[in-house]
């Protein structure tokens, strides 16, 4: 039994130095480039005998990100960038669920910061989180998270999004979304504000049609649309009848 305790901690101490070596060079490979060899900000511009104010941060560092970080990024597709500076997008993601798992572990052992979350939104309440989503969210990614635009950035759609990335993306603040911590919404509301948004990916329709769910005013406009066009027919056939009794 002893033994057997044995090899099986020697087994796990291989596994996860393999998985440490396997995320390096993965992080050497992808990420380097811009995050540097130790996660360390990388500039351009300034430099000896330059103006240092000049210098300009491409990518930011990581020493401090934690798994929560790496692990949105690289799930949503956002990273690696086709160009550093543009604005992260998702898109297909570059790695396989062994490869994302070795470069989470490696970015969080840089240093300090927050793990994954794990959050429940079947504890949320739906309401709550509507109104809490109102309050912080719909002003850049509308009221069904259909997405939108802001200066200088294009909030994106919220139907792919996992409740586990809407944690991850609300305690980060990515791009230019702004960053809330545990004090600024507790958990509990994030499990709420989480319900509502899985709830605005397939909402009850009890009106009807649906209209893509976009919202009130383009659906006033086609209400408009359409009762203006009922209107106009009515005028015309009014119209016709009245010029055939004259």
């Amino acid at each position: 039994m002893r033994t057997l305790l044995v090899a099986l901690g020697l087994f796990l101490l291989t596994g996860t130095a393999a998985a440490g070596t396997r995320g390096e060079q993965l992080y050497g490979q992808y990420c380097a480039a811009c995050h540097g060899l130790n996660g360390e900000p990388t500039t351009i511009g300034g430099g000896p005998g330059r103006d240092q104010t000049q210098q300009q941060v491409i990518a930011p560092p990581l020493f401090d990100v934690g798994a929560l970080a790496a692990d949105f990024y690289l799930r949503t597709g956002y990273m690696p960038l086709p160009e550093a500076g543009s604005q992260p997008k998702r898109r297909r993601v570059r790695f396989d669920e062994g490869q994302i798992r070795a470069l989470v572990r490696y970015v969080a052992s840089l240093g300090g910061g927050p793990a994954i979350p794990h959050p429940h939104p079947e504890r949320g309440d739906i309401s709550r989180g509507q109104a809490l989503f109102t309050d912080h969210c719909a002003g850049c990614h509308q009221i069904a998270g259909a997405g939108g635009v802001v200066t200088g950035a294009v909030p994106p759609p919220l139907y792919d999004a996992t409740p586990t990335q809407i944690a991850e993306a609300v305690r980060i603040g990515p791009y230019v979304m702004p960053r809330f911590s545990a004090r600024a919404l507790p958990n509990h509301d994030l499990d709420s504000l989480i319900a509502y948004v899985e709830y605005a990916k397939h909402p009850d329709d009890p009106g009807g049609l649906a209209l893509g769910h976009l919202g009130p005013v383009p659906e006033g406009l086609v209400a408009w649309l359409v009762a203006g066009s009922v209107l106009v027919a009515v005028c015309v056939v009014i119209g016709e009848r009245l010029r055939r009794r004259a």
